[in-house]
């Protein structure tokens, strides 16, 4: 009878520990290029197609805005990112494609990005306590920071067609980059996005 009994409790561990298993958390390692649409919503594929087409278009010739810039002023345009407002139902985080859009804008030697409200905070600290702390010959001074030619704005809207377990998803989004002395308007980018999502699970 003990035996029997031993022999059951056998089973039973190596059926919970092939339960246990097939439970476990699996991760697969794939390429940052390579299309995985899971859900429907915005993903890394959607960021990456909008860096490409915005870093394609804001950096071409044939839009012109840099050289124009350059032939008045004989100096590379600075930038500073704005706003980038999310208008869609879905949470989007944009700075993936802006900060992909700036990195472009720096490597390419022909565009200055300056720090953003946001990042100039700690910047301006750190230099408060290099007026107290550093040597004179490597302190920086205060008042003496580059300000920004043109502000980069923009926003992310959708549209959501749907129809029982049917959806048509459809993204905009649009980038503009203002002139900070006359509030004109020097480049205009767009990328548009459409998924059909057969079975979606969510409105």
């Amino acid at each position: 009878m003990a035996a029997k009994k031993k022999a059951w409790m056998m089973v039973a561990t190596v059926v919970a520990a092939v339960i246990l298993a097939g439970c476990s958390t699996q991760v697969k390692r794939v390429g940052v290029e390579e299309v995985k649409d899971i859900s429907g919503t915005w993903n890394d594929t959607d960021s990456r197609l909008v860096s490409e087409e915005m870093i394609r278009d804001s950096l071409s010739g044939s839009t012109g805005w840099i050289d124009r810039y350059g032939m008045t002023s004989k100096k590379a345009p600075a930038v500073i990112i704005g706003n980038i407002r999310n208008l869609s139902q879905e949470h989007i985080n944009t700075n993936t494609f802006v900060n992909d859009l700036e990195r472009a804008f720096v490597n390419s030697g022909r565009v200055d990005v300056v720090a953003s409200k946001s990042e100039r905070g700690d910047i301006r600290e750190e230099r408060a306590d290099m007026d107290l702390n550093a040597a004179e010959a490597s302190r920086k001074e205060m008042g003496k920071e580059a300000g920004a030619d043109f502000m980069l704005i923009g926003s992310i809207n959708t549209i959501i067609d749907a129809s029982d377990s049917e959806q048509v998803r459809f993204y905009q989004v649009d980038l503009t980059l203002v002139s900070l002395s006359d509030n004109r308007k020097v480049w205009n980018g767009q990328k548009k996005l459409k998924k059909d999502i057969k079975n979606a699970k969510f409105r």
